[in-house]
Parts: C-alpha cells; sequence; structure tokens
C-alpha cells in the first residue's frame, strides 16, 4: 500500500534489470504536480557487459502519477541533471561470438558453460576481467571495436580522453570513479580501461538518453524505441515480438536526443493506468546521431516536476526543447516579424496567423526515413491535420532532425495555438517559451 501513498516529492533510487513493462515494481506515487528525483547507474555499456543484464540499460523502477489513466499524457519539465561520475569509457561496439543468442543486449549466455544470464564477477581489469560466476570464462558478449576513456572537470563543462596507463589507473577505482550507486547491479565500463584517441578535447552538456512512461508489453528499455525494437521482431527469446505491429505498443523512452536536458519538456503517452514514468541513460553528451551508436554513459540525478493531460492520446514522444536548441526557422515570432507579417498580409489582403508555438513530435522507426515517416503520422493525428499539411508546414517552419541513427527523429514545425489550445497542451508552450 505504501507504493500507493501520494507524495508531492518522491525519490527513486531502485533499478530494473533491464526491463520496462507493467510487470516491473512500482518505485512509489508521485502527485499530478509533483516533483520526481531520481538517481540512476550508467546506461549501455555497464549493462551490456554484465550478463545478468536482459537489456542494454539499468533505468529506474516505474513512477505511478496520481490520476493517470491509459488515453492521457504526462508532460515532464526537466528542471536539472547533475552528473556525478568523475569519467567514463565508450566507443564502437564489437560484438562477442558465442556470448548471446538472438540479441548480443538480451539474450546473454556463457560461452563456455551456456548458462543464461549468468551471475558474474570481477577479476582484475581490462577486457577479460568480467567472468562467469559458474565456470569462469569471460562471460561479456561486448567488446570495443575503437574504445576511448573521458574524465570530466569538475564542472562538467569539458572532458579529455586518456592514454592507457591513465585508463588503467581510473579503471582500479572504476566503481568509485563512475558513482556506480548501491543499489545498482552492473559491471562499470572504465574496467575495460580503453586508451585510443588520447588528448582529445570535447565538449559536454549533460541530457537523458532513457526517459518515458512503461509499454503495455514488457520489453528490454534499450528496444523500447522504433529501431532497435526490430531486433525484437522474430526472435527466440523471451522478449520476441510476432511482427512490426506488435511494436507500437512501445513508448519510444529510448530516444537519446540530446535537447531532452534541463529546461525542456517532454510530453509522453500513458498506455498503462498511473503511466509509470522511467529514467535512465544519462550522458554527458552526444553528438547528433549517436553515430558510434553509444556515447559518454554517466551516473547521476534527475530532478523533474509532472502534469497530467488528460485525454490527449499520443501514440509517441513530444518534446519542447530549451528555445536556444531551437533551429532558427522554428523559433517563436518576435515582435518584428510579427508586424512585418501582419504588413504584408495587408498589402496581399490576407489574414496573417502570427500566434503559433514550436513543437518537435518524435518518431522512430527502421531507419530514419521509417521514423520520419511515423512522427508524420503522430502528428497528423496529434494535430488532426492531412499528412500533405504537415509535410508543407514542416518544410515552411520546421524540418526534421536527427536523435539516433539509424532511426529516431524530431520533427519540428510552428503549430497554431489554436490547434494546440484545443488538444489541451497550448499552456505548456506558451509556458516553455513565454508566449
Amino acid at each position: 500500500m505504501a507504493q500507493r501513498e501520494v507524495q508531492q516529492e518522491l525519490s527513486v533510487d531502485q533499478y530494473t534489470l533491464g526491463l520496462v513493462g507493467p510487470d516491473q515494481e512500482w518505485a512509489g506515487t508521485v502527485a499530478d504536480g509533483g516533483t520526481i528525483r531520481t538517481y540512476t547507474p550508467p546506461g549501455c555499456w555497464g549493462p551490456m557487459v554484465t550478463p545478468e543484464f536482459h537489456g542494454g540499460h539499468e533505468v529506474t523502477r516505474p513512477i505511478r502519477v496520481e490520476g493517470a489513466e491509459v488515453g492521457d499524457a504526462v508532460a515532464l519539465r526537466i528542471r536539472d541533471v547533475d552528473v556525478t561520475s568523475m569519467a567514463t569509457s565508450t566507443g564502437s561496439m564489437d560484438e562477442r561470438e558465442g556470448a548471446f543468442g538472438d540479441d548480443p543486449f538480451v539474450d546473454h549466455r556463457c560461452p563456455e558453460c551456456g548458462t543464461e544470464w549468468p551471475d558474474s564477477v570481477v577479476e582484475g581489469t581490462g577486457p577479460e576481467s568480467i567472468k562467469c560466476a559458474e565456470c569462469g570464462a569471460n562471460a561479456s558478449s561486448f567488446g570495443f571495436e575503437y574504445g576511448y576513456t573521458v574524465a570530466f572537470d569538475e564542472d562538467n563543462t569539458v572532458g579529455i580522453t586518456l592514454d592507457e596507463d591513465a585508463a588503467h589507473e581510473l579503471a582500479k577505482d572504476a566503481d568509485e570513479v563512475m558513482d556506480i550507486p548501491e543499489n545498482s547491479r552492473q559491471h562499470p565500463i572504465l574496467l575495460y580501461e580503453p586508451g585510443e584517441m588520447p588528448g582529445t578535447l570535447g565538449r559536454l552538456r549533460p541530457f537523458i538518453g532513457n526517459i518515458g512512461t512503461t509499454p503495455p508489453i514488457t520489453m528490454p528499455d534499450s528496444h523500447n524505441a522504433g529501431d532497435f525494437g526490430q531486433f525484437l521482431i522474430g526472435a527466440d527469446h523471451d522478449y520476441g515480438v510476432d511482427s512490426e505491429a506488435d511494436l507500437e505498443a512501445r513508448t519510444d523512452g529510448h530516444m537519446d536526443i540530446p535537447q531532452v536536458r534541463p529546461g525542456a519538456t517532454l510530453l509522453c503517452p500513458v498506455k498503462v493506468d498511473g503511466a509509470g514514468v522511467y529514467v535512465g541513460d544519462l550522458h554527458a553528451n552526444q553528438g547528433d546521431g549517436e553515430l558510434s551508436l553509444h556515447t559518454t554513459d554517466v551516473s547521476g540525478s534527475v530532478t523533474m516536476d509532472v502534469e497530467v493531460i488528460d485525454g490527449l492520446e499520443l501514440d509517441g514522444p513530444v518534446l519542447l526543447p530549451p528555445e536556444e536548441d531551437l533551429p532558427f526557422i522554428s523559433e517563436p515570432y518576435n515582435d518584428e516579424e510579427r508586424e512585418a507579417g501582419c504588413e504584408l498580409g495587408d498589402e496581399h489582403d490576407v489574414d496573417v496567423e502570427t500566434d503559433m508555438g514550436p513543437i518537435q513530435v518524435v518518431g522512430s522507426g527502421a531507419t530514419v526515413n521509417d521514423a520520419t515517416q511515423n512522427a508524420f503520422d503522430r502528428a497528423t493525428k496529434l494535430l488532426d491535420m492531412t499528412e500533405g499539411e504537415v509535410r508543407s508546414r514542416c518544410t515552411f517552419t520546421g524540418g526534421v532532425q536527427i536523435g539516433r541513427l539509424p532511426g529516431v527523429v524530431q520533427l519540428d514545425m510552428l503549430a497554431p495555438m489554436a490547434v494546440l489550445e484545443d488538444r489541451g497542451i497550448d499552456h505548456l508552450v506558451r509556458e516553455q517559451y513565454d508566449l
């Protein structure tokens, strides 16, 4: 019953073993209008090299939102993302033959004794350090094809890549350096101590890679998207699905969109009663597209406020990024632009629509083109427009951005505020952009 006690502020530091879905234990219930605080371990690489995991991330247990019912949406106002790791390792991946069945992120097995999702222990450092607890073989399903280690400054504004000696020194205290939370069950990727590309300086801008609501079916948390979800179709493991249609149950929490950061508001579909908000996969930085398929995974805390939007019936997320992250063509109009537009309308005897607000409809699919079509489909439903009108408005006042290759995109447009008011989200857009 304690999990149903409504709290104005709810803190969460319990995690799933790589899964999201309606059978996961609730972390608690937060009030509509309340605040969620989470403390999460790194996503991607840590769970990927820990064979006990059933998915590629380690996300929080789902959070029930007071009054959220199927067919509603929840708005998450992201107030803060605080990185607590001092360093991490990342790069492009190499799969280890024999350490998995259909999917190296999901159906792990020891390549020597065949134990499925085996318990594991750490012996020393390096890419052979994660051993099957049953037989002592290297049980990790991933290594680095090209890997590097990054150390961060105290303010998390820049990072530098390290050589092999410096990476080895950090690997000796990997749990502490990466600040692996007490309740986490992953092995830190710093153990692998990769040292390629040393001396490279990079800018940091932390964001959340996997955030959203619980799907109505159980699936690996890393596969809750239209691109990674393709690996589930026809898969011969516990989480396989029969067809593309089965993936429509997803909620697209795994977006890897760098604009999902402090100052953003994210609208998420409610597909199970209570919404089941979860958070994980924080990143220190990432270029658009996440071209290595992985980036700088870190531990950290997230603070966000939640609001239930009745009856919005979203198919997937809608993002209101910080204004400085908007493309030029999608920025809200200033007074001079409105005045110039109205004067031009008078000249041509046309009523000019100047009360517009930016939105980004997230789409996902097997490819970027599939993801863009998915975003068109979602936008036509959300805004009650034809696809032709959506395409035209996106061409004239927006565009498409790539969150992750092969298939997560943001469809930008300036939408009429009257339409957003009819859908019950105009107040969010006006608040977000001070309109």
